[in-house]
């Protein structure tokens, strides 16, 4: 080659080696900078995964999708216990509220004291029979401990720092914003009409609906 053929293959050369690291460098941003955004969109919209489980009702899978934009209070109930009664006040609470898109979730538990000894349809028959619940029950499962549902590990650990924890006893109340987030968490012995709770609700009910993140 002459001195004018060499000086157009190294510039070959070094064009073919200026694309390959621009091909590279996307790719390695690309493949590295992605596990910060999910992050960062994770953090943004934290709820979204609140929608990705699905509990048992009456033996079919139900997605919790289905509650998408509305306000929910998540309880683990039982029926043998000085706070079952609390069946007639959360029944009261949705019928004061559910056509402002609010609903009641009641995970029946024998976590605690072996209270909830009953099968599924045993319990659904003392609920509705005794306290005219209407609003949704799932099957009986497990809260905490080494067995607790997904959806509970979400609710106890994905919420703020000073509310986090295993549920300890029965009628512990989760209340979940309109994108899925945790924003309050109620005690065994506070009442679902108590003004605390109540005022939390409507504040979040008041709230505009939000889509979040998918």
């Amino acid at each position: 080659l002459g001195e004018a053929g060499l000086e157009i293959s190294k510039l070959m050369v070094r064009s073919i080696f200026t694309a390959l690291t621009v091909c590279f460098l996307f790719v390695a941003c690309s493949w590295f900078g992605s596990e910060p955004e999910i992050a960062a969109t994770q953090r943004e919209h934290p709820a979204s995964f609140f929608y990705l489980f699905s509990v048992s009702i009456h033996g079919e899978l139900v997605d919790l999708s289905r509650f998408r934009g509305q306000v929910v209070l998540a309880v683990n109930t039982t029926s043998r216990c000085g706070t079952t009664p609390q069946y007639a006040d959360l029944q009261q609470l949705y019928e004061r509220y559910r056509e402002r898109g609010f609903v009641v979730l009641g995970f029946p538990t024998h976590d605690f004291g072996g209270t909830q000894s009953e099968t599924n349809e045993q319990i659904h028959e003392f609920c509705t029979s005794k306290y005219g619940v209407t609003f949704p029950l799932f099957q009986a499962g497990h809260v905490s401990g080494s067995e607790q549902q997904d959806v509970y590990s979400f609710l106890t650990q994905s919420c703020a720092e000073d509310i986090q924890g295993d549920v300890i006893y029965n009628f512990e109340k989760f209340l979940i914003d309109r994108r899925g987030q945790v924003r309050a968490r109620f005690g065994s012995f506070s009442g679902p009409l108590d003004s605390a709770l109540t005022s939390r609700l409507e504040t979040l009910l008041a709230e505009p609906v939000k889509e979040s993140a998918s």
